[in-house]
């Protein structure tokens, strides 16, 4: 399993028959340096996910089983969650999109005013 963002959408008139009805997005894994991945995949989108959030992306078997069709389809990665938030071990907050991302807190935290 891995966490990516969806970045696209894959319209296809001609296809296996197997991957009839699929919604298909293309998502990049998303990496714990902030930075961009190069890679990207299609995942048939079973939860209704779109442009921009962060997501859960499985393969093989697993995909085969969120998908619903078995063994009998040519398909083997698939979209089964919308990442709500994840809290890195460096304090960092990642968010079901970049702009709800946080930076660690410092140390020494806000300034409190006194009265």
């Amino acid at each position: 399993m891995l966490v990516a963002s969806v970045v696209g959408t894959v319209w296809s008139t001609k296809k296996d028959p197997s991957l009839e009805g699929l919604r298909l997005l293309v998502v990049r894994p998303v990496t714990t340096d902030g930075k961009d991945s190069a890679e990207t995949m299609v995942a048939a989108d079973t939860i209704g996910a779109g442009i921009g959030e962060r997501v859960l992306v499985v393969f093989g078997r697993a995909a085969r089983h969120a998908i619903g069709k078995g063994h009998d389809i040519g398909f083997q990665t698939a979209v089964v969650g919308i990442v709500d938030r994840m809290e890195l071990e460096d304090g960092r907050s990642v968010g079901t999109v970049a702009e709800l991302d946080r930076a660690a807190e410092s140390d020494t935290g806000p300034a409190s005013g006194g009265a």
